[in-house]
Order: C-alpha cells, then structure tokens, then sequence
C-alpha cells in the first residue's frame, strides 16, 4: 500500500510540474503577446507612417511586426518555461535555414527592398510616364516587387523593382511643366531672322504652348547642306497634354509656314561624278 501511495505521490507531482510549467510558458506567451499588439505593432505603424510611407509599406511593417510579436511571445513562453535548450537548439536551425533561402532568393529580396525604397522616396508615381535603360513607357502600378509599365505601343512590361531603383530614371512629367527641342534645318541661302520669327509666331499661335517660358530660337548647327535652328518650346501639364501631339502639330504647322515663305528645308543628297569605262571581251571559238 506504501509504494501505491508513493508512485500517485509522484504522478500527482510530475502532473502538478508539467501543469505549471504550461501555465509559466502561457503566462509569458500572453504577457508578450498582449505587449506586442497594444504597444510594438501600433508604435511601428506610428513611425511608418509619420515618415511618411505609402500605405502598402505600411502594411507591410505592420505584417512583419505582427510575425515579431508572435516569434518573440514564443521564445519568451519556452524560455520561462525552462525550456531554453530547446529554444537555442530550434533557433540555430532556423537560423541556417533563413541563411540558405537567403541565398536562394536574394535577388528576389533585392526587388523587395527597392520596392520599398521606391514607395518610400517617390522617384515616380502611377501616372507617370517614366524611360530608363532605353525603354520609355507611363507606369500603371508599383507593387513590392515589381513595377508595371503601358508602353506607347500599348504593350505591357513587368520591370524588376531592383532595375528601376538601381539605374538612372528620368520621369519628365516630375514638374509642371516640360520643354521640347526640335531642329528646323534651312539653306544657306535663306533668311535666318525670318526663320526665327516664324518658328516662334507659330509657337505663340499653338493654344497648349507656353508663353511663359517663351518659346526661343537658338543657331545649333551648320551642316553639309542646312543651317540647324533648334526650337525650345514649353508645354504645360505634360502628364495629361499629349506632348507627342503638340510637337506634331506644331512643326507641321512650321513647316507649311515655310513653304508659304519660300524658305527651303534641303536634305542631304550625293552627287557622283567621273566616268565609267566599259570593257568588252570577245570570246574565242573553239
């Protein structure tokens, strides 16, 4: 009856143990747990967004601050449990596992991290008809990863966040307004003031050109066969004005002008001169 008395004894302590040990690891898995959510992730979002970061960001860090909370309420409950063995022994394996898909996907994290840099910095924005590495194209959505891109072809190109971010990007709607150059080529024979006043009447005369920069004239070039006067123009809104358009029209509208003013725009052409000699081979009959 005595050893009976002693084996419940000791299975009643081991369960008192085993119980007391879930309730330390519950205790302090709650007690950060609730930490986290009322005071880490809202503080984090805080920062985020105090600095200014755009709204998928800050999902993100709230995400990622979340996953935090939840990893450390884990350790802290297995460590005050007296399970910290364990805990070391899980972490350098989770350790090396995180080093090997690092590896394994760095390019992928590469895009990541520009993804958020781009939100972050605003280089350009949805809307924004951007060229970078000889691609030009008006951007329809930044993700994380990637960058989507509506070409003037009507074509779609899915472009590395990681090519954008580190390469040069011109976004030439980032202002107001945009300045466009174009070189009438004339003769040497013609009137070069006359020309001018032409280039800039016409400019003046265009509703979606700006008055304010003036349109100028400046000689550029003198060629085999023209005199190069570079017009610079300014349109304004160039992110909803069809640039491409205005431009059209406007040394269409140049050029019919000339014409009327018998102002000629040569082109390049070859004259060859010499002679040829022809030499004539008689065949032998066999």
């Amino acid at each position: 009856m005595v050893p009976l008395q002693f084996g419940l004894t000791g299975l009643a302590a081991a369960i008192a143990g085993i119980l007391f040990t879930v309730f330390l690891f519950v205790a302090g898995f709650l007690a950060v747990l609730l930490i986290g959510k009322v005071v880490a992730i809202p503080a984090v979002e805080r920062t985020l967004r105090s600095r200014g970061f755009d709204e998928a960001v800050l999902s993100l860090g709230s995400s990622v601050a979340n996953a935090v909370v939840w990893v450390a309420a884990v350790a802290i409950g297995f460590t005050i449990a007296g399970y910290g063995a364990f805990l070391s022994a899980f972490a350098v394996f989770g350790g090396a596992l995180a080093l090997a898909v690092g590896f394994a996907a760095q390019d992928l994290i590469g895009n990541f991290v520009a993804g958020v840099f781009i939100l972050k910095d605003k280089p350009f924005e949805v809307g924004d008809w951007i060229e970078w590495n000889g691609n030009a194209g008006r951007v329809e959505d930044i993700d994380l990863r990637v960058s989507r891109v509506r070409t003037f072809d009507n074509e779609r190109v899915t472009v590395p966040n990681g090519d954008l971010a580190n390469n040069a990007v011109t976004n030439p709607v980032a202002y107001e307004t945009l300045r466009q150059k174009f070189v009438f080529g004339i003769g040497y024979d013609d009137d070069i003031d006359e020309a001018t006043d032409i280039i800039v009447d016409e400019a003046a005369e265009h509703d979606e050109i700006l008055d304010d920069p003036a349109p100028s004239v400046r000689l550029t070039e003198l060629g085999d066969s023209a005199v190069g006067l570079q017009a610079r123009i300014w349109i304004a809104d160039p992110d909803r004005g069809d640039f491409v358009r205005v431009r059209s029209e406007y040394v269409t509208a140049v050029k019919e002008a000339f014409d009327d003013a018998g102002i000629d725009m040569p082109y390049v052409h070859r004259q060859l001169t010499g002679s040829v000699e022809v030499v004539e081979t008689v065949a032998d009959d066999e």
